[in-house]
């Protein structure tokens, strides 16, 4: 099944970068994303079948962390949930580019409800990005 015949729906999500080639660089050949249509103010990528749009804007200053299992979790942030497979292959991606974590790849909540592999970085525009993939996906919405 290709992701347009999914039966969940793709979202859109527009993002600031500070700097487009910055942006062509980081989501294109690090991420892997595929680029879309573009214009001078903005890039379309397919972020797993997802519209991710990175429109120019100035940077902003303000950093916002919440403690989540012994760690300080940048906020806003937003990312995918992959299988743990695709989820260690991006975190090469992410070393081999060079990339700094704000939180390194590591298994969080091991033994409990929600048990996942999560890590955290931001983008050449500062924006926070967390991956993640559980070892059960009925454990995605788990209380």
């Amino acid at each position: 099944m290709s992701t347009l015949d999914s039966p969940i729906p793709r979202f859109h999500l527009a993002m600031p970068v500070d700097d487009l080639e910055a942006a062509r660089v980081f989501y294109g050949e690090v991420i892997g994303c595929a680029q879309g249509r573009s214009a001078d103010t903005w890039i379309d990528w397919n972020l797993h079948g997802h519209q991710f749009v990175t429109h120019l804007a100035p940077r902003r200053a303000e950093r916002v962390h919440n403690p989540v299992d012994g760690h300080d979790v940048p906020v806003p942030h937003f990312g995918l949930i992959l299988t743990i497979p695709e989820f260690h292959r991006l975190a090469e991606r992410f070393r081999a580019a060079g990339t700094t974590f704000v939180i390194e790849p590591y298994l969080r909540f091991e033994g409990l409800p929600g048990e996942q592999w999560t890590m955290f970085l931001l983008d050449p525009a500062g924006n926070a990005l967390e991956f993640k993939a559980f070892a059960d996906d009925a454990q995605v919405f788990a209380v």
